[in-house]
């Protein structure tokens, strides 16, 4: 599979060519790239920052906090875990499936002695442990999907930096985060460092270095580095505002939790608002848009929401799903 290089570990720059390697790469092979970020907590698209951080501990550490395009929930990166984002072109969404898009990383796993299994939504686990998250975002025919390998990650940190809230950790069965991670550096039959094992990735994900580099133009690079400070630095788009309401419930589905508010006038909804680590391929304020204006009755959101292929906006949460939060 051909390749981009991105020594860069500033989390905003990276977030920012994911998006733009999705939108703005027109290349008509698929194609990869590894990445690090400094010390990180990544938010999901529709998550609600300050309810999935410590952000005093956040504050004393110096840790970034950043979101990125793609759903799903809270992570942790620091210079111990490699990153990988996968461009392949789709021309058929109810084609796109989590399992297939992380094979070749359970492949490149294999030849260094891991064993690895896909397991859930979006997870790569050894032993039944977590090592890996992962999520996909879709735009102009192509699918980004990109996830974390956690080699050597500081778990303490890890736990420090998400707030985990109880309805995540009862749904789990465990006690804590640190009791359903591990590091893939615990399991290697023989230590290797980071670099190490990002020269093992590169190597098999590139046909053994056999397909070519993609190199991005300066004025390329620009544009991502625009795009980073324009939008994935701003306090707009990290925390963005609380949204006004009048009703407000949340609930834990098979396909994630979701939380919604809501501020009808006169019956009307005037804004709606979706937020949770459910796991969309498009972006839910196509939903939230299409809801404004409708009564607030089971049968007219229904019957709204009946338009939508669901799956592409909230993964594995359904209409039935949708309609008990909203009415119960």
């Amino acid at each position: 599979m051909r390749y981009l290089k991105n020594p860069s570990t500033d989390p905003f720059f990276n977030l920012a060519l994911d998006e733009y390697a999705m939108k703005h790469i027109d290349e008509p092979e698929d194609f990869f790239f590894l990445w690090q970020n400094e010390p990180s907590v990544i938010i999901g698209k529709n998550q609600n920052t300050l309810e999935e951080i410590n952000q005093p501990f956040i504050d004393e550490r110096g840790i970034h906090v950043a979101r990125r395009v793609s759903g799903g929930g809270a992570v942790y990166h620091d210079l111990g875990n490699l990153n990988f984002t996968f461009i392949i072109g789709v021309d058929d969404l109810a084609k796109v499936n989590f399992k297939k898009y992380v094979q070749p990383i359970i492949a490149a796993l294999k030849t260094i002695g891991i064993e690895a299994e896909s397991s859930g939504r979006n997870d790569i686990l050894v032993n039944g442990l977590k090592i890996s998250g992962n999520a996909q975002r879709v735009a102009n025919g192509k699918l980004m999907h990109h996830g974390t390998l956690l080699f050597d990650e500081n778990l303490e940190d890890l736990v420090n930096a998400l707030n985990v809230s109880p309805d995540k950790i009862v749904s789990k069965g465990v006690k804590s985060v640190r009791s359903r991670v591990t590091t893939i550096r615990e399991h290697l039959p023989q230590d290797m460092d980071i670099q190490r094992f990002w020269d093992a990735l590169q190597y098999y994900l590139s046909n053994e270095n056999k397909d070519t580099e993609i190199v991005l133009s300066p004025s390329q690079l620009e544009a991502v580095a625009h795009e980073a400070d324009a939008k994935f630095r701003t306090w707009d788009w990290v925390y963005g505002t609380s949204p006004a309401f009048n009703f407000h419930n949340a609930h834990r589905f098979n396909g994630g939790k979701v939380e919604v508010y809501v501020d009808v006038n006169n019956g009307i909804i005037k804004s709606i608002r979706f937020i949770g680590d459910y796991l969309g391929l498009h972006d839910v304020a196509l939903i939230e848009e299409a809801l404004k204006g409708t009564r607030f009755g089971k049968s007219e959101v229904s019957d709204q929401l009946s338009q939508y292929q669901l799956s592409e906006y909230f993964g594995l949460v359904t209409r039935d799903d949708l309609l008990q939060l909203l009415f119960g």
